[in-house]
């Protein structure tokens, strides 16, 4: 057994609290969010059972994944018409810049706030750059 492998492996809890296991070898009935998500099943209230863990080479910390019990899973809540109206007008803010008011058809980044012309209104594309491409 590596020491990696051991340092991933405490099936009773006793050293993290919680049975961990190394990734990819936990136990069959259990999942993480994701896995649970693509079976159509949400964690439902339920504590988490165990965890699985993998070492990083230049990180000092470890990437931990959290275990759910598929058996006590439940369904996931239909989406409902208020909802998808609401993720629709989330969306829609997401594209409209705040100063222009003008919506794109992507979502504008965080970083700038804004739409990429209002936030760099001096760079204007000259009819050089497009001349120049030609010749």
């Amino acid at each position: 057994m590596s020491a990696a492998w051991g340092k991933c492996f405490d099936p009773t809890g006793a050293v993290h609290g919680i049975p961990t296991y190394p990734w990819k070898l936990a136990p069959d009935g259990l999942a993480t969010l994701r896995q649970l998500r693509a079976m159509g099943l949400r964690p439902g209230g339920q504590p988490v059972q165990a965890q699985v863990m993998r070492l990083r080479r230049r990180a000092g910390t470890p990437r931990v994944a959290y275990l759910y019990r598929v058996d006590l899973a439940k369904p996931v809540r239909p989406m409902t018409s208020r909802k998808w109206g609401a993720l629709a007008l989330a969306m829609l803010a997401r594209r409209t810049c705040p100063i222009c008011r003008v919506t794109y058809s992507y979502c504008l980044p965080t970083s700038l706030g804004c739409c990429v012309l209002c936030a760099y209104p001096d760079t204007t594309p000259t009819a050089n750059c497009t001349a120049s491409r030609r010749g």
